[in-house]
């Protein structure tokens, strides 16, 4: 995979982009975008990489063979990108949902709907044990995505577990590493920390996401070995499964307020209940856009 130009890596930095657009939204998958762009094995293999035998491949070989070890260049193009995002198109993602939540769901929706298609045509050979494995994945998605969300929890050892699981969802395609911080009660605290510059918190947060990071993809990597198809189905199921949360037309049940930040529990509800304006041909255009662009990206990706 080394042999990139530079617009190949500018396309890797877009990726990242959108990796990064779509993690701000709790219940959208960084991990979907990097499947569906075709970098998800790459992106596991060079996590998978880091390891402590680097620090012997150092001393061996020096720098640049552990650049290469860790395909370097790619994860620099591809954290630029999420960082690019997070920082400006997160103000965009905020605003969209405070303003126009039902077209920016239908869009996701469209999206996470096409990489159904899209994840499970990867699947070459269907048997019963596949369609469990499909089944049991979006019946676990489905399950996370009904729970209540917790209350505001602040416990150092309680935030590194926060950032492990958080970033091993942010890998899996289906469930946002950001709608497992809501349910665990960790979401307002670090958000909270990193407005506040709140360093012991972010530093713990941090060292969780490296530690699940690490470990989580070495396991990825070991399905994708040994049990590519079961693996896919699995994941298949997960963001199948993960569409309750992002149907665009909710009806609130109740809503929490801890301290000043607002948790909404809420239910789907058809777009002819709802209680304010459906948009139903906005809402059916932006989500065939968000559909097609699944269409297009893969058109791109395999033209490489």
């Amino acid at each position: 995979m080394g042999n990139r130009n530079f617009l190949d890596y500018i396309f890797v930095t877009l990726k990242g982009i959108a990796m990064g657009a779509a993690d701000v939204v709790p219940g959208v998958s960084g991990g979907t975008i990097a499947f569906i762009s075709g970098i998800y094995e790459e992106l596991i293999t060079a996590i998978n990489n880091i390891n402590l035998g680097l620090l012997k491949t150092w001393k061996t070989a020096g720098f640049k063979a552990v650049w290469q070890e860790i395909n370097g260049n790619f994860l620099i193009a591809l954290f630029t990108g999420i960082f690019i995002s997070l920082f400006s198109l997160a103000t965009l993602v905020s605003w969209l949902l405070e303003n126009e939540p039902v077209l920016l769901w239908s869009f996701f929706f469209g999206l996470v709907l096409a990489s159904v298609f899209f994840v499970g045509k990867e699947i070459k050979r269907w048997n019963l044990g596949i369609v469990f494995s499909l089944l049991l994945g979006a019946a676990v998605a489905f399950f996370i995505t009904t729970l209540p969300p917790n209350e505001n929890i602040d416990s150092l050892p309680f935030l590194f577990l926060s950032g492990v699981l958080a970033v091993c969802a942010m890998i899996l395609p289906g469930i946002s590493g950001a709608f497992i911080l809501v349910l665990l009660g960790s979401y307002k605290t670090i958000l909270d920390a990193v407005h506040g510059r709140d360093i012991k918190v972010i530093i713990t947060v941090g060292l969780g996401a490296i530690f699940g990071l690490l470990s989580f993809a070495r396991l990825l990597k070991w399905m994708f070995t040994h049990y590519k198809n079961i693996t896919l189905a699995i994941l298949t199921g997960f963001i199948l499964g993960s569409l309750n949360k992002i149907w665009p037309w909710k009806r609130i049940l109740e809503t929490k307020v801890y301290g000043d930040k607002t948790v909404i529990i809420d239910t789907n509800t058809s777009p002819f209940n709802y209680d304010g304006d459906p948009q139903i041909l906005y809402a059916s255009v932006t989500a065939l856009i968000g559909f097609s662009l699944i269409f297009i990206l893969e058109k791109t990706a395999s033209k490489k």
